[in-house]
């Protein structure tokens, strides 16, 4: 068996953190920004979890992790 490919998308959005949990970032902050309030862009900066619904598909994506 040839080794699996990471994809390298899905390695460039999302970071493991110690214990193993999947950092991602935050959608909707690129454009349309006058409409969107201070407090909400302020908050799109921050970065997220994985939602644990996903993970499996985001492990699949990275099986070098």
């Amino acid at each position: 068996m040839p080794k699996m490919k990471t994809n390298r998308g899905a390695a460039k959005r999302f970071k493991i953190t110690g214990s193993g949990k999947v950092v991602r970032n935050k959608a909707y902050s690129s454009h349309i920004l006058t409409k969107k309030s201070t407090k909400r862009k302020r908050n799109l900066r921050k970065s997220g979890l994985v939602h644990s619904t996903n993970l499996k598909q985001v492990s699949k994506l990275m099986p070098y992790r």
